[in-house]
């Protein structure tokens, strides 16, 4: 009755196609969330200056 797997882990075949996957679907998003803080500090900027005046 021994359905324990040995400790040491070898690369099995599908960890390398999720791995593939995974690099070709998942990208942070940095340039939308550059686009949306600048976005958002332009309105501040604009409403500041148009509640000044």
């Amino acid at each position: 009755m021994n359905d324990m797997r040995p400790m040491i882990w070898h690369p099995e075949e599908k960890d390398q196609k999720v791995n593939r996957y995974l690099d070709s679907t998942t990208r942070a998003p940095y340039f939308g969330l550059m686009l949306a803080a600048l976005g958002i500090f332009c309105l501040f900027t604009f409403a500041v200056l148009v509640g000044i005046f």
